[in-house]
């Protein structure tokens, strides 16, 4: 196939990668440089490798059941009680979660913008809300996959200049990807990784395939999107570990994106800063837009609702979502106790639906011959036992044992 051709199969992928490149991954990527150097790059080559597994079990899922991820949980049950914890922790981890860090994403995206012009984080943050809205609001796939593809674009381009710009040591970045463990970055480790395989993708992958192909027959298109547009997502989480790591000594603390563009203006100049914050805002924008989106497939599957893109039920979903994010802006932060339930139910749900999804994927009269060979089951089951760790991670961290 030529690269043309390739770069043309690209659409579901590049949303997902829309959706883990969002704030919080720019402020983890940050931190982790910024704190330990280049010395944990190679956790990024696990992460994309992982994403590219779990993700691409996804879409074959929903290529060749015709399902969501949602659907298919909520119908491969016979146990009522069964069935209904599966609603409740998808609906609850995925459509309370996703608009728990909605308004992260829109302000994170802000402080982009604030960078820039100067003017106040919260207008931006309700103008982004409000734009993202009319671009769900109008029904159209094609659009949105296109308008999040270009900023994908933006975003690799912004990222990577400013990490040129910075002037990184390109021996050092190389002994980066060498595995190791420094004292004091495990939780870093669980960070990176669990920024990238987003629970909520899951959903979102197995029912924006549907959108953009017919079946089974465009499962090698599917591949090379998810393959290309993850490979790209994770580099992208790199240059900014890159950036981080050549702008600042070893055990800086970063607290703030929008203040750690602000700090490359003397280390590199002002062209820097001014793509760093670009990038900034193009990963709070194609989050704030994926999250509700996600969010919508994974309600409305899990509760047998409508979810076509133009039904009211699907918009209801995304329009709570995004106005739960709005709302937070205006209010001058997210509502924490709403996090913290995310963050517990998360932490339960993401080790599930792992499981699940491995052994859907196993299911021949929903599968037939496009169920998974035993490398994909070996890849799957060590990619989800290190997801369980994450759950339990992030469950004890929450409980505050860690």
């Amino acid at each position: 196939m030529s690269i043309t051709k390739r770069l043309k199969a690209v659409g579901p992928g590049a949303m997902v990668a829309a959706a883990f490149i969002g704030p919080g991954t720019v402020t983890t990527a940050s931190v982790t440089g910024a704190e330990f150097g280049y010395a944990l790059l190679w956790t990024m080559v696990f992460s994309i490798v992982a994403t590219i597994v779990l993700q691409e079990m996804s879409a074959r899922l929903g290529l060749v059941s015709g399902e969501g991820l949602g659907e298919a949980l909520r119908e491969r049950f016979d146990n009522q009680i069964v069935e209904y914890l599966s609603i409740f922790l998808v609906v609850g981890a995925i459509g309370v979660g996703t608009a728990a860090y909605e308004a992260g994403n829109i302000l994170g995206g802000a402080a982009g913008l604030a960078t820039i012009t100067g003017i106040d984080s919260t207008v931006w943050g309700v103008v982004m809300g409000l734009v993202a809205g009319l671009l769900l609001y109008t029904g159209r796939y094609k659009l949105i996959e296109r308008a999040l593809i270009g900023l994908v674009a933006v975003m690799a381009f912004s990222f990577v200049a400013s990490a040129i710009l910075i002037g990184p040591d390109p021996g050092a970045i190389a002994m980066g990807f060498v595995p190791g463990i420094p004292s004091g970055s495990l939780y870093l480790i669980t960070g990176l990784v669990g920024t990238t395989i987003v629970g909520y993708n899951l959903f979102l992958h197995a029912s924006n395939v549907q959108e953009r192909w017919s079946g089974p027959e465009d499962i090698g298109h599917s591949r090379i999107d998810t393959v290309l547009s993850i490979v790209v997502g994770g580099v992208i989480t790199i240059t900014i570990m890159v950036t981080a790591a050549a702008a600042f000594e070893p055990g800086t603390q970063i607290s703030d994106i929008g203040r750690m563009a602000e700090q490359l203006r003397p280390i590199a100049g002002p062209y820097a800063e001014l793509f760093f914050s670009i990038g900034i805002f193009a990963a709070g924008f194609t989050s704030a837009t994926t999250a509700p989106l996600a969010g919508a497939w994974a309600t409305t599957g899990a509760l047998g609702w409508d979810s076509d893109m133009q039904s009211t039920q699907f918009r209801a979903v995304w329009g709570t979502i995004l106005g739960v994010g709005i709302l937070s802006v205006l209010l001058g932060g997210s509502p924490v106790q709403i996090i913290v339930f995310a963050q517990v139910v998360n932490g339960i749900l993401l080790p599930i639906v792992a499981v699940f999804l491995i052994y859907a994927m196993n299911q021949r009269e929903l599968l037939g011959e496009y169920t998974n060979g035993s490398v994909a089951n070996a890849l799957g089951a060590i990619v989800t036992l290190i997801v369980v760790w994450l759950g339990v991670r992030t469950l004890l961290s929450v409980a505050g044992v860690l």
